[in-house]
């Protein structure tokens, strides 16, 4: 019999395709007195409350007519975070152009840089201020996504000049 993460995944695919979203993970956790069901969603740009809105209430409607869980349970449908890891080619599809983080299982120091997306072997290019480079994804611990600071920087300064420039 397929684990109850399985069979929600099946209640919540109809959904999610629907509604043109990800379905990138579930979990389930708790005790029998008040379980927590947890349901992680994305697309390229970002989910709207709209979106989340309506996925809950359709998958719960979907989860009470099932009566999958006893006792109470609280559904949560969010979008991953910064610190989601990256893992398929749709995650690496779904955040090109994003400021990623790649742990090496080697030791090696921590690389930043843009995500250009997969080769046709299925390395990661990263964009780093050196020029590109190519990451074997067998040789990475975790890839997360993150902040670029320095243009976060650079924004707020050219905010600042043009601001001097009206005065």
């Amino acid at each position: 019999m397929p684990d109850i993460e399985t069979i929600i995944k099946k209640l919540a695919e109809p959904i999610t395709d629907e509604l043109e979203v990800d379905l990138m993970g579930i979990l389930v956790a708790g005790d029998k007195g008040a379980k927590r069901v947890r349901v992680v969603v994305d697309k390229k740009g970002g989910v709207s409350v709209d979106v989340l809105r309506s996925l809950s209430k359709g998958l719960s409607l979907q989860l009470d007519a099932e009566d999958l869980i006893a006792g109470k349970y609280h559904l949560e449908i969010s979008s991953p975070g910064l610190d989601w890891p990256l893992t398929t080619s749709q995650d690496f599809m779904r955040y090109e152009g994003d400021w990623l983080k790649v742990s090496f299982t080697d030791g090696r120091p921590v690389l930043e840089g843009e995500n250009l997306g997969l080769d046709s072997a299925g390395c990661l290019r990263i964009g780093t201020k050196h020029g590109e480079q190519m990451v074997d994804l067998k040789q990475t611990q975790k890839i997360i996504r993150t902040i670029n600071w320095e243009k976060v920087a650079g924004r707020q300064k050219q905010k600042k000049s043009n601001a001097k420039q009206k005065s």
